[in-house]
C-alpha cells in the first residue's frame, strides 16, 4: 500500500513525497482511512511506529476547509510531555508546508503573552499538555467550544504522569459531537475505562503486541558493581561500543542524571542532559545539540523515553534498570527506528535481578549478558575488592596505627588513661581487690561544712547550697511582718 491509497489530500501527498516518505507505517496504513471519515479511533501500538503522522496527515487533509477563529482553535492535540509537543508542532510544520495552517503550542516555561498572542489571532492546531491548557482555560483566555477533532497522544504516559483527571476535565470541556484519536502503547484498566467514557464506537487499530521490542533491536546485558565501579563500566562501555555513533543514556532518576552529566564530562566525554528540572530553553537546546550532532551523548530521565523522534540513534544505555518493565521497552524504542538497526545494552548490579526478569517476562524472551560475565562474577569481584576498614582514611581525632597495633586486641586498643574511673565488677569477684584497695588507701579528708555567717542570730536565715558562687552565699535578713496590734499602733486606730 501507498500514500496515494489512503484517501490524503494532493497537498499533503506533496509534503509526504518532499519528506522522502513512499510506503506508510502499519499503524499509519489502518488509522489514516478511518481518521479520514470522522470516526473515533484508538490506536494502540509501540512506540517509534509513526503513531505521530498517523493523526496528523489525516487532520492536514480536513483543515483545509474552514478557518479559526479568535480564541476557539479547531483542533487540540494533547501530549504528556513539552518535548512530544514540539515534535509534533515540527511534524505540522513538514507536513503543513503547502497549507495555510496556523499551529500555537501552549507548554510550561514559555512566555505566557506570546502563546495568548497566537491564540488570539486564531489557531488551526492547538498542541498542548494538559495543565498549561487548564490555565488558560480557566482563565477566560482559550475556548474549547469549537474542537472539531480532538487526539490524545501517549494516554498511557498521561496515566503514570497523574494526567488523567486533568484528561477528563477537558474531555467534558470540548464539544460532544467532537472526533477523537486515541493513542496509547499499552492498555491498563484505567486507560480502558477512559476509552469507554469519551470514545463513540471506535475503530480499534493494534498493529503489534503491547509491550513488544523491535526485532531490529540488539538487546544485552553487562554486569557491574555499584558505584563509582558502575559509571566505570560505563565509560568502558563507550570506549569499546562498536558502530558508535551517539547514544542516549538512561537513569531512574534526576539527580543522577545530573551526577552521570557531570562525570562523563570530567572524564573527557561530549555529552548533554535532559531532566525535568531543566528549564524548557535549556531542555530544548540539548536535544538540537544532540540531534544535530554538536553532542554525541545525552543523558536524560524518563521525560525523553516516550515519543521523542530522534533519527539515527545507534545506542542506547540504560544505565539503570527502569524499576517498572513498560519504560524499558519504551527507552529502548528510541534506537532502531523506521527498520535501521540500534544497539540496547543495560548495565545491571545484583539489586536490579528482579527487575530484569520482569522485563524479560514482558518482551517474552532472555537478555543475554555480553561480556560472559554474571552476576555472580561481579558479586565474587566485588567482594574480594572492597576495602578493609583499616585501610580506609582514619576519621577525625584518630591516628592511622601501625600494623602491629592493628592486630591488638579491641580491648587493648581501647584501654583508658590511669586513674580513670573503672567499671564496676560483680561483688563475687572484686570482694578481695576492693577491701586490700580500702585498707591501702589513706582516709579521705571529711568534707567541710561551710556554715554561713550571721550577723544577727534573731533573723532567720535563707542558705543557697555549697554548689554555688560565694557571693551568693550571703545571708538574707527577713523583717518580721508586722502584727496587727503593731498596725493598729502605728495608725493610732484601736
Amino acid at each position: 500500500m501507498t500514500f496515494e491509497e489512503l484517501g490524503l489530500s494532493a497537498k499533503v501527498l506533496q509534503a509526504v513525497e518532499a519528506s522522502g516518505y513512499t510506503t506508510p507505517t502499519p499503524i499509519q496504513a489502518q488509522a489514516i482511512p478511518f481518521a479520514l471519515t470522522g470516526r473515533d479511533v484508538l490506536g494502540i501500538a509501540q512506540t517509534g511506529t509513526g503513531k505521530t503522522a498517523a493523526f496528523t496527515l489525516p487532520m492536514l487533509s480536513r483543515l483545509e476547509q474552514g478557518r479559526a477563529r479568535a480564541r476557539m482553535p479547531r483542533t487540540l492535540i494533547l501530549e504528556p510531555t513539552r518535548e512530544l509537543a514540539a515534535q509534533v508542532e515540527e511534524s505540522f510544520v513538514r507536513y503543513g508546508v503547502n497549507h495555510k495552517v496556523n499551529v500555537a503550542l501552549l507548554i510550561g516555561g514559555v512566555s505566557f503573552a506570546d502563546q495568548e498572542a497566537k491564540i488570539t489571532r486564531g489557531a488551526d492546531v492547538l498542541i498542548a499538555t494538559p495543565g498549561r491548557l487548564l490555565d488558560f482555560a480557566e482563565r477566560g483566555k482559550l475556548l474549547l467550544t469549537g474542537i472539531e477533532i480532538l487526539v490524545i497522544d501517549e494516554a498511557d504516559r498521561m496515566l503514570d504522569m497523574g494526567f488523567i483527571p486533568d484528561i477528563e476535565r477537558i474531555c467534558k470541556l470540548v464539544p460532544f459531537t467532537r472526533q477523537t484519536l486515541f493513542f496509547s502503547a499499552t492498555m491498563p484498566p484505567e486507560i480502558t475505562r477512559l476509552t469507554e467514557t469519551f470514545l463513540h464506537n471506535p475503530a480499534r487499530v493494534e498493529v503489534a503486541r503491547a509491550s513488544s521490542t523491535a526485532t531490529t533491536i540488539t538487546q544485552g546485558l553487562i554486569a557491574s558493581a555499584p558505584g563509582p565501579a558502575k559509571r566505570e563500566t560505563l565509560r568502558r562501555l563507550l570506549r569499546s561500543a562498536a558502530d558508535f555513533k551517539n547514544a542516549i543514556i538512561f537513569c531512574n532518576r534526576k539527580r543522577d542524571v545530573a551526577l552521570l552529566h557531570k562525570s562523563l564530562l570530567t572524564h573527557g566525554f561530549n555529552a548533554g542532559a535532559l531532566h525535568g528540572d531543566l528549564d524548557q530553553r535549556a531542555r530544548m537546546a540539548s536535544l538540537d545539540a544532540f540531534k544535530t550532532g554538536e553532542v554525541a551523548l545525552i543523558v536524560c530521565s524518563d521525560v525523553a523515553a516516550r515519543g521523542l523522534d530522534i533519527p539515527d540513534v545507534s545506542h542506547v544505555l540504560n544505565f539503570d534498570v527502569p524499576t517498572h518493565a513498560e519504560d524499558y521497552v519504551h527507552r529502548i524504542g528510541r534506537t532502531g527506528r523506521a527498520g535501521k538497526s540500534g544497539v540496547a545494552i543495560t548495565i545491571v548490579t545484583k539489586a536490579d535481578q528482579k527487575h530484569i526478569a520482569e522485563i524479560e517476562k514482558l518482551i517474552g524472551r532472555s537478555i543475554d549478558f555480553l561480556d560472559g560475565k554474571t552476576m555472580a562474577d561481579v558479586t565474587e569481584d566485588g567482594a574480594e575488592e572492597a576495602p578493609e576498614r583499616d585501610e580506609r582514611r582514619p576519621r577525625r581525632g584518630e591516628r592511622r596505627s601501625a600494623p602491629a597495633e592493628a592486630e591488638a586486641p579491641r580491648s587493648r586498643r581501647r584501654e583508658k588513661p590511669e586513674g580513670a574511673r573503672q567499671q564496676p565488677q560483680p561483688p563475687a569477684m572484686a570482694a578481695a581487690p576492693a577491701q586490700a584497695a580500702r585498707s591501702a588507701a589513706p582516709p579521705a579528708p571529711a568534707r567541710e561544712q561551710r556554715k554561713p555567717r550571721r550577723e544577727d542570730d534573731n533573723a532567720p536565715v535563707v542558705g543557697m547550697g555549697d554548689h554555688v558562687p560565694m557571693f551568693l552565699l550571703r545571708p538574707v535578713k527577713l523583717k518580721p511582718a508586722k502584727t496587727r496590734e503593731d498596725a493598729e499602733e502605728s495608725t493610732g486606730v484601736s
